[in-house]
């Protein structure tokens, strides 16, 4: 950035400046003692100077808005034409509970959704399954069957509104419930927008909810994204989590890594079937983490558009410019969340929304800040909404793109970042790739590695977390808290179980009796090859089969994950 005689002088400058002025402090006064001045990934320096950026070159690390390597945002306007989407998470109970909640955020100017499915559903079992006492509606809405999904939709045009499903294992068979409800309202498939998750392999080192062992499920989520590629052209067949990475308690770094090491598992794969790079990459997208070190989370997704874009067009050899976008949507951090004090995690959500957006996001989603204790009531929803749009009307921070580049603390750590998630992917690459890296374990250990190191600084008052281990209160008021129909779940076994009496169970029989085949069909050791498996799912969704019994014919074929007995 700076020419070498500058370097050379301000290196003279600064030493000068540490050996008086900056030592006369720190001999009268020192530095903090509660602190250990470092992000989640990087120990920080007291001071940033042209030095610490000397080896950047603008045009080629940094460069324009809308222009390779994306640095500084995927659109040239940024937020000066368009703001991100604002895209609160929601679901609990019956279909029909959750379809009131959605068309409340609607009404409050929310223009996407974003379904929260119960664990049941997650898991791929009925709401009558015996696995799932207790648990049917609880931390989301349940789903059994394409009816389900149709009552969750009813009143709301798949045509002009966009929805993002969080589901994994079954993702395949929510996204056909989707699809069809578009075909039954009569929009055709090429304006049904939307994203799902489907990216099971974090599963496996984060969140828990797989159903299949690792390589089957990455048949499973390859075999969406042909699908969509040929069927849904504007529908998201795939948002890589580094969320759920990062919520387990690992670092900004391995955030970072690990998520594109998952993701280029399912672009190999997706390769394989023959689909090419530039018909399915420009629909990938993410959902990130943004937690509480401000400066770190903005300079995060300036160092992950860099490296999507150098990954696309250098690795992959991708031509077309979306391709080498990276699009993401983010929730705040849950786990920064916290039940004491919670309306402290009003203040923040607000920093994090705010460090978000300054990062050059395109879809945001606050945590409420009642989320530690229950499911979000419309209160802590209404406030979550709203505090985005302050942010967006208010602030001030979307007029120009990128207004943090050029500092040299956030141009420096957008390059240690970057350099510490390249050298983890490469690590990876090295074991042969996400796939391997979980079977062994690797990716767990060093979550776990990382999360313990975290719990400790905060035992030790090292990490200060409001409310928590300082700055406490002794008697808290006691909180308003959403609480789930204690008669959803009955309500819905009852209306399953009627459903089921009424359904044409020969044509059942025989779309899952295909399934079945489709799973064991010239299915290669590598498990990624095979039948796709969209088109007989399709099938047995038509025909109202239950999710439950849609797994139930995978798991026959494919068996249950068992993790490691040790990691």
């Amino acid at each position: 950035m700076a020419d070498k005689q500058d370097l050379e002088r301000i290196a003279r400058e600064k030493e000068r400046w540490e050996k008086t002025t900056l030592k006369k402090a720190l001999d009268r006064s020192g530095e903090r003692s509660d602190t250990d001045f470092a992000t989640s990934s990087t120990q920080t320096q007291p001071l940033y100077t042209p030095l610490d950026i000397a080896d950047t070159d603008y045009a080629r690390d940094i460069g324009f808005p809308g222009e390779y390597p994306y640095t500084r945002g995927v659109q040239p306007t940024m937020y000066r034409g368009r703001l991100w989407s604002i895209r609160q998470y929601a679901g609990y109970g019956t279909a029909k509970e959750t379809n009131e909640r959605f068309k409340f955020l609607l009404s409050q100017g929310q223009p996407g959704l974003s379904v929260a499915f119960d664990l049941p559903t997650q898991l791929g079992y009925d709401s009558d399954d015996p696995m799932s006492q207790g648990e049917a509606g609880k931390v989301g809405v349940a789903i059994d069957t394409l009816h389900d999904m149709e009552t969750l939709f009813d009143g709301i045009p798949l045509d002009r509104v966009s929805t993002s499903m969080t589901i994994n294992a079954p993702a395949a068979i929510l996204v056909a419930m989707y699809a069809v409800v578009g075909e039954k309202q009569g929009v055709p498939n090429d304006k049904i927008q939307g994203t799902v998750q489907n990216d099971v392999l974090k599963e496996y080192v984060a969140r828990g909810t797989y159903i299949y062992p690792p390589r089957p499920s990455l048949r499973l989520a390859a075999d969406l994204i042909a699908y969509c590629a040929r069927e849904l052209p504007k529908f998201n067949s795939i948002s890589i989590s580094g969320y759920h990475i990062r919520d387990a308690g690992s670092t900004a770094v391995q955030e970072m890594a690990f998520t594109f090491a998952n993701a280029i598992a399912y672009i190999d794969a997706a390769l394989d079937r023959g689909v090419e790079i530039d018909s399915f990459a420009p629909r990938i997208s993410w959902i990130f983490n943004t937690q509480n070190n401000f400066l770190e989370e903005a300079a995060k997704y300036r160092a992950l558009r860099r490296m999507w874009a150098k990954i696309m067009r250098e690795r992959y050899g991708a031509k077309d410019p979306r391709s080498w976008m990276f699009r993401t949507h983010v929730q705040t951090g849950g786990a920064t969340l916290t039940a004491q004090q919670p309306e402290l995690n009003i203040v923040r959500a607000a920093l994090q929304g705010l460090a978000t957006v300054l990062g050059g996001v395109q879809s945001l989603a606050l945590a409420c800040y009642d989320e530690a204790l229950a499911l979000p009531t419309e209160e802590s929803q209404r406030i979550a909404v709203r505090t985005q749009q302050i942010i967006a009307y208010e602030s001030g921070v979307t007029d120009a793109a990128d207004p943090l580049a050029g500092s040299y603390y956030v141009e420096s750590l957008t390059n240690e970042l970057e350099k510490g998630a390249w050298e983890y992917l490469n690590r990876i690459e090295d074991m042969g790739g996400a796939v391997a890296a979980v079977e062994s374990g690797y990716i767990q250990r060093e979550i776990q590695e990382a999360s313990w190191a975290y719990q400790r600084a905060v035992d030790e008052g090292k990490k200060i977390i409001v409310g928590v281990n300082r700055f406490q209160v002794e008697e808290e008021e006691q909180q308003m808290l959403f609480k789930v129909n204690p008669e959803a779940e009955q309500a819905q076994i009852k209306k399953l179980e009627a459903f089921k009496r009424q359904r044409d169970n020969g044509a059942i029989r025989a779309a899952l009796k295909r399934l079945g085949e489709g799973c064991r069909s010239d299915e290669r050791p590598s498990g990624h090859d095979g039948e796709n498996l969209m088109q007989p799912i399709v099938e047995s969704v038509k025909v109202y089969a239950t999710l439950g019994e849609i797994c139930g014919v995978m798991r026959d074929a494919f068996g249950d994950y068992s993790p490691p007995t040790a990691v």
